[in-house]
């Protein structure tokens, strides 16, 4: 078991990477981390004493007074770095720092001085360090205004609001889950080397290079197929399905779902059209019968709908590391309808009713029963 914590664990890259940890259990052990421990000591010294690696994410991005920044984030370094010095701990530290490094601003001054201490220190102590100089990072959860231009369009697009492109520059991007596996990839490689002193610069590679109005163009499609009409987009591209599956974790899900389908009867019967898509995938059929629940796990990164065409139903949804559970009752019978599953939300379905429930599941890819992508965990 290899114990890892990560400063910053509740921002948007802690956040990923601490549940992706949570996703192999027989190999790492989550030592917790809350932003306080920086402004008390014992907690401090008992973190990095309990820890075999930290990742240093914690730090200032935006602030008005750019001094502030650069403060800011040396302090974290050196606390992070006398605490280690006072219990005598060696973990191996990975260090988030920014290709601002290259820039003529204090962030990236921060950051270029901060992963410099770290390596100084780890070579004084013999000790581990990785200094990982990363590009723009985009994905699920991100803060708008704050993290990524890709959060704040997304947050813009979903929510009435107007984007603006203040400068069309070429953005050098990788998605989030891509920059977590780098990081477990370090904490392993690093791990079974067991080597005393080992310090190294890791440059991330972007995996997409694409300009901003490129960026909202996607977006706006997704806006007006998916988010107004309904219909998928082409998920085939890895890049343009992590920029969905981003989009779809800003829509405001108490309000957008479930979706009513439309139904048409005639003398012959009903009919209705489930999913509209111009992406592949796999379609499925179920029943489920009275109080029997479907389900209790999560994605993190097949898109997935669920359309109940006939009985009563509850479909419940929880997004992983957070107690807010919504809660959606679907009645095929009456009005046929649609729940759509964000990534990294466990979600189930349950037949409330006394008839069986016949569901149609649509999921992006073909089921490969090596490469699930399928994770159990109760709403």
């Amino acid at each position: 078991m290899i114990k890892v914590g990560i400063t910053g664990q509740s921002g948007f890259i802690g956040t990923h990477l601490y549940n992706t940890l949570g996703l192999y259990p027989d190999v790492f052990e989550r030592i917790p981390f809350e932003d306080n421990y920086f402004e008390n000591s014992e907690k401090l010294y008992q973190f990095v004493k309990s820890c075999d690696a930290i990742v240093h994410l914690a730090a200032m991005n935006r602030h008005n007074n750019p001094q502030v920044i650069y403060e800011t984030n040396l302090s974290l370094v050196n606390k992070l770095i006398n605490a280690c010095e006072a219990t005598g701990s060696k973990p191996h530290i990975l260090f988030s720092s920014s290709t601002q490094e290259e820039r003529d601003n204090l962030y990236g001054k921060s950051k270029r001085e901060g992963r410099m201490l770290f390596e100084n220190w780890a070579k004084q102590n013999h000790s581990q360090f990785s200094g990982f100089v990363i590009p723009n990072v985009f994905g699920p959860f991100g803060k708008p205004y704050y993290n990524s231009v890709v959060a704040t369009f997304c947050h813009q697009l979903t929510h009435n609001e107007e984007p603006r492109i203040e400068v069309d520059g070429e953005l050098k991007l990788i998605y989030v889950s891509e920059l977590v596996k780098h990081f477990i990839d370090r904490i392993l490689l690093f791990a079974e080397s067991k080597a005393g002193s080992n310090t190294e610069t890791f440059n991330v590679p972007h995996t997409k290079t694409i300009k901003v109005s490129s960026i909202l163009a996607k977006l706006n499609d997704y806006k007006s197929s998916y988010f107004e009409n309904g219909i998928f987009p082409n998920l085939n591209d890895p890049f343009d399905r992590n920029l969905f599956n981003t989009f779809v974790c800003y829509i405001d899900h108490e309000k957008f779902f479930p979706r009513m389908l439309e139904l048409k009867t005639d003398d012959r019967g009903s009919f209705v059209e489930t999913v509209k898509l111009n992406s592949g995938g796999q379609v499925s059929f179920s029943t489920t019968k009275p109080g029997v629940t479907r389900g209790n796990h999560f994605h993190t990164r097949k898109a997935e709908r669920f359309a109940v065409i006939k009985g009563k139903a509850v479909i419940e949804l929880r997004r992983i590391g957070t107690d807010k559970k919504f809660t959606f009752e679907l009645d095929g019978d009456r009005n046929p309808s649609v729940v759509d599953m964000p990534i990294w939300f466990t979600h189930n379905i349950k037949n409330v009713g006394n008839d069986d429930v016949y569901t149609i599941f649509w999921i992006s890819e073909h089921f490969d029963p090596n490469d699930t992508d399928t994770f159990f965990e109760v709403v």
